[in-house]
C-alpha cells in the first residue's frame, strides 16, 4: 500500500474544491470547459479521499506530519 502523503487540511480543501467543480461542470459548464473541469474534478476527489498525490511522491513533498 502506498503511503499518505497529505494533510488533513490538504485532503479536505482537494474534496471540497473537487465537488465544487463538479457541480460546475454538470451544471453550469459547456464544452471543452466541462471536460476540463470534471477531469480535474476526478483527480482532485480521489487524491483528497485516497490520500495520495502522485505529483507529490514524485517532487518529494509531503504534507503530512509524521
Amino acid at each position: 500500500m502506498v503511503e499518505q502523503n497529505e494533510s488533513g487540511v490538504d485532503r479536505t480543501v482537494r474534496v471540497l474544491l473537487g465537488l465544487l467543480l463538479l457541480v460546475a461542470a454538470v451544471v453550469g459548464l459547456t464544452g471543452v470547459w466541462q471536460l476540463i473541469a470534471g477531469a480535474v474534478a476526478v483527480v482532485l476527489l480521489l487524491t483528497g479521499l485516497g490520500g495520495v498525490c502522485l505529483l507529490y511522491r514524485l517532487a518529494g513533498i509531503s504534507t503530512r506530519h509524521p
